[in-house]
């Protein structure tokens, strides 16, 4: 268990050619025993076609201790002035076997395009079970997608797999033919990741047979979604 005088650690990293922030945060809950405690109480389930896994809503006591943190970080490295919002938070669990991942599971995605909104990955997992990485799209560059490079970089995608092939089913490791790993970060318990929605990521799950639907056990996470202007 953590002890409770743990203090946040925050450091601010630029990733790839972009320079894009992505804010690591070490000790970001307080509590984070309690958050597991809370997940073993919920029922988790399958939320949309994109997520490998399943998730369940957070409940509001889940930003208890994290206005500390997250205030300034909001302001001072992305630049929110007026308002910072949470549109949603949720427990996730990676369970999918890599025979059964759809072709967006198979490689790096973004949240969305929209701009102002910023995506935060907390790990709540004791056990290893890798981390998050970064990536550029060779034949573009692209490392952010907005709406303006949304269309561009889908029909490059598009040319890519009439090219070289669909990737096999099979979780992303490092670079391919097709994207290139600008950054990673292993999944260290109560670790926190912040970074823009639209900048290209995946899960790095080196182990999927250890993968399970038990939260003490399983690659357990929260994934929020902000919005701030």
């Amino acid at each position: 268990m953590q002890p409770r005088n743990e203090q946040p650690q925050i450091r601010v990293d630029r990733v790839g050619a972009e320079q894009v922030p992505v804010v690591v945060v070490e000790h970001f809950s307080p509590d984070p025993d309690r958050l597991i405690a809370e997940a073993e109480t919920l029922d988790f389930s399958v939320m949309g076609e994109f997520y490998p896994g399943i998730r369940a809503l957070v409940t509001p006591a889940y930003f208890e201790g994290l206005n500390a943190v997250l205030g300034p970080v909001m302001r001072e490295v992305f630049g929110a002035q007026e308002r910072i919002g949470f549109n949603r938070a949720l427990y996730s669990l990676a369970i999918t076997p890599p025979a059964e991942l759809t072709l967006a599971q198979r490689i790096p995605h973004i949240d969305t395009v929209e701009e102002g909104r910023i995506a935060i990955l907390h790990y709540l997992s004791r056990a290893p079970h890798g981390g998050t990485a970064f990536y550029r799209h060779r034949s573009t560059g692209f490392e952010t997608i907005d709406a303006a490079r949304h269309r561009p970089y889908l029909n490059a995608l598009r040319a890519d797999f009439g090219a070289e092939g669909e990737p096999l089913p099979a979780y992303i490791q490092g670079d391919t033919t097709i994207f290139e790993q600008t950054a990673r970060y292993d999944a260290v318990f109560n670790r926190a990741l912040i970074y823009p929605s639209n900048l290209l990521h995946c899960a790095i799950l080196p182990d999927p047979a250890a993968l399970a639907r038990d939260v003490h056990k399983g690659r357990l996470t929260v994934a929020s979604f902000l919005t701030i202007c």
